[in-house]
C-alpha cells in the first residue's frame, strides 16, 4: 500500500492527499463508483429502482442478524442475507400473479420492520446508526482488498451477462424467444446488485445507496446517443460524483456519501436541462 500512497501523492499534490484515511477513501471511490455506474444502467433500463432500494432495506436486517449471531463483523451475514433476500424476491416475482412492485414492497417493508425490531432490542439501535449515513472515511486497507475482489468478480460477471441483460431490458418475452434463460439472468443480476449493496452500504449509507444505483444512468440517458455512450457516461458520472463528493466532504466537513449523491444529482439536473442540446438522444 505504501507504494500506492506514494504514487497518489506524486499524481495529486493536494492537501487532502496527505491524510491516509483520504487516500483509502479515494481508492475506495475509484473501485466502487464504476460498479454503481455499470449496474445503474440496467437498474434504470429494466425499471428496477424500487428493487434496488429494497436491497438496502434487506441489508438492514442482515446487519441486525450479524449482531445477534455474535459475528465480529456483520459483513458475512450482510452478504448472505442480501443474496437470499434478492433471490427470493426474484423467484416470487417470476412465479406469482402479484405485481412486481407489490412483491418488492411487501419484502422491503417487512425487512425494515424486522431489522428495526432486532436492532432496537435492549435499546442498542444507536450503535447501528452509522449504517444509515455511512462513513467512507473509515475504510481500511483490508476493506480495499475486499472491494478489489468484488470489483473483479462483478466486472467478469458483467462481461458474461451484459448481452443477455441488454436483450432482457427490451422485453422479457423477446429475450426468452432468443434462448435467454430469463429467471437465471435476472437472478444473477440481482445477486450482483445484492453483493455490491452489501459490501458498500457501511461506507455509502442505507438511506442513500439506492440513489447511486439510479442517478448515474438517469443522467447518462439524458446525454447518450447510443448504448456505448450510455454506459460510458453512467460510469463517468458515478466516478466524477464520487471524487467530487469525497473532496467536498473533506473541505466542508460533511457526510461523504451524501456529498457524492448530491454531486450525482447536480450532474443529472444539468444533463436534464441540456438534454435538448444533445443530438440523437436515445
Amino acid at each position: 500500500m505504501e507504494n500506492i500512497y506514494m504514487l497518489l501523492e506524486m499524481l495529486l499534490p493536494f492537501e487532502w492527499v496527505e491524510h491516509t484515511f483520504m487516500k483509502n477513501a479515494f481508492l475506495a471511490v475509484l473501485l466502487v463508483t464504476p460498479l454503481f455506474g455499470i449496474l445503474s444502467t440496467m437498474v434504470v433500463s429494466n425499471r428496477m429502482a424500487f428493487f434496488s432500494d429494497s436491497l438496502g432495506h434487506g441489508a438492514f436486517t442482515g446487519i441486525a442478524l450479524g449482531a445477534i449471531l455474535g459475528m465480529g463483523s456483520p459483513l458475512a451475514s450482510l452478504i448472505i442475507f442480501s443474496l437470499v433476500f434478492a433471490l427470493l424476491i426474484t423467484y416470487i416475482k417470476n412465479n406469482s400473479r402479484t405485481s412486481a412492485d407489490t412483491v418488492i414492497g411487501v419484502f422491503s417493508s417487512t425487512a425494515v420492520a424486522v431489522g428495526l425490531m432486532l436492532m432496537s432490542r435492549g435499546g442498542g439501535f444507536n450503535k447501528f446508526s452509522s449504517y444509515l449515513i455511512g462513513d467512507i472515511l473509515s475504510i481500511t486497507p483490508e476493506d480495499l482488498a475486499a472491494l478489489l475482489l468484488v470489483f473483479i468478480v462483478v466486472v467478469i460477471a458483467w462481461a458474461f451477462l451484459f448481452n443477455r441483460l441488454l436483450v432482457l431490458s427490451i422485453n422479457a418475452s423477446f429475450a426468452g424467444s432468443r434462448g435467454i434463460h430469463v429467471f437465471l439472468t435476472e437472478s444473477l443480476f440481482a445477486a450482483l446488485l445484492a453483493v455490491v449493496v452489501a459490501v458498500s452500504i457501511q461506507w455509502v449509507g442505507l438511506l442513500i445507496i439506492n440513489s447511486l444505483l439510479v442517478l448515474p444512468a438517469a443522467a447518462a440517458r439524458n446525454a447518450a446517443s447510443g448504448v456505448k455512450e450510455y454506459h460510458l457516461f453512467s460510469v463517468g458520472t458515478a466516478m466524477i460524483s464520487g471524487v467530487t463528493g469525497l473532496i467536498s466532504a473533506y473541505y466542508f466537513n460533511m457526510a461523504a456519501g451524501a456529498a457524492i449523491v448530491a454531486a450525482a444529482a447536480v450532474i443529472f439536473f444539468a444533463t436534464w436541462m441540456l438534454r435538448g442540446k444533445f443530438l440523437n438522444k436515445t
